[in-house]
């Protein structure tokens, strides 16, 4: 009897021991995705890191079986954190992007169950996947159909607005989606992410000056967003070919680039952008700030004076802007060069700023 009586506690201590290592097993790998989806946002992953994200959840979902044994008893599950649904969404993204629909099914699932499938925000990523199984324009219409009708009951649900609009935008729909935008904003006029949204469609238009409009928009709310000086720096430096005060607008980007290398000095687009700036091109011939400059001296006095508030600092020396040059070429070249010895990760942009820069050379050798 003793013995039967140690064989069962023995086999009940071996299940819980089991079943404790499973669970530290399944809680070091969420703390492992956790912690690279916190300092990587899946929006601005690249696919080699999404591919990644997307196998890390595979392996936790389906590894060893323990989502099945850990679901059996949700009594262990009392001290949940924010930070896992906020992985759950964004691993939900990354399966998605990366075509594995089961898994971004499974984490869909799991955030309808702990918040409810009428929740605004589940709604919205359930809209999501929608739009990412539908085999054709026909099915994207159905599921704007069914955004609208969301929207009849409750006109205030931001999370399918913002899908709708998306959706609009995806089906070439682009004035629908200005306009989309625009009453968004009347009911909510500090959602940076739609004034972003809405200078990126008035850019694809060569809507400049509204573009502009909306970045300094969302500088009022954040005035030290460095990614945000520099889009603006982008916007004003493109628009200064059809500007009437082609000067004050170059010299206005240079102090935009300038501002977003002072709050981030890492940023290759801001320094990029400071290379060219000194270059327009008029559609008649390749002008720069400096040569328009020695030109004409009177258009920098003309532009100081300029009624454009924005625009009433004096305009930077030749001096200046070709230390200014020199200064970006030289940090380009080294972060390209990080980037090519493994020192630096690789970027879209570095990718850009390397041909660019051996185009440059090469212009310059003939």
């Amino acid at each position: 009897m003793a013995s039967a009586r140690s064989e069962i506690y023995l086999q009940e201590t071996g299940f819980i021991a089991s079943f404790l290592a499973t669970l530290k097993q399944s809680h070091n790998s969420l703390c492992r995705i956790t912690s690279m989806m916190v300092t990587i946002s899946p929006l601005r992953q690249t696919d080699t890191e999404a591919l990644a994200s997307s196998q890390e959840a595979s392996r936790y979902i389906g590894g060893n079986g323990s989502a099945a044994l850990l679901a059996s008893f949700p009594f262990f599950f009392t001290n949940e954190t924010p930070e896992q649904w906020t992985t759950y969404e964004s691993l939900l993204y990354s399966c998605l992007r990366t075509g594995d629909d089961k898994a971004a099914h499974f984490f869909l699932d799991k955030l309808a169950g702990r918040f409810g499938k009428d929740d605004e925000r589940v709604i919205g990523l359930r809209g999501l996947y929608q739009e990412a199984m539908a085999e054709d324009d026909g099915a994207l219409l159905q599921i704007l159909r069914e955004y609208d009708e969301i929207l009849e009951k409750n006109p205030t649900n931001t999370p399918v607005r913002k899908r709708r609009i998306a959706l609009l935008r995806g089906l070439s729909r682009l004035a629908d989606a200005v306009n989309a935008l625009v009453e968004l904003l009347a009911a909510s006029p500090t959602d940076i992410e739609s004034w972003a949204e809405l200078a990126n469609l008035y850019a694809s238009q060569g809507l400049y000056l509204q573009a502009e409009f909306c970045f300094e928009e969302i500088l009022l709310s954040t005035p030290n967003a460095w990614n945000i000086h520099a889009r603006l720096g982008e916007i004003l430096y493109i628009s200064a070919a059809t500007s009437q005060d082609q000067v004050g607008a170059l010299s206005e980007s240079v102090r935009r680039f300038c501002r977003s290398i002072e709050l981030c000095d890492s940023s290759p687009r801001a320094w990029y952008g400071l290379k060219l700036v000194r270059e327009i091109n008029t559609g008649i011939a390749s002008e720069n700030l400096i040569a328009t400059i020695e030109r004409d001296p009177q258009s920098a006095v003309k532009s100081s004076g300029s009624d454009n508030s924005n625009r009433d600092l004096p305009v930077p020396s030749i001096k200046v802007l070709q230390q200014l040059r020199e200064k970006a070429t030289t940090i380009l070249a080294e972060a390209v060069r990080d980037s090519k010895h493994g020192t630096k990760p690789e970027s879209s942009d570095l990718a850009f700023i390397a041909d660019a820069l051996k185009s440059s050379t090469m212009s310059q050798e003939r």
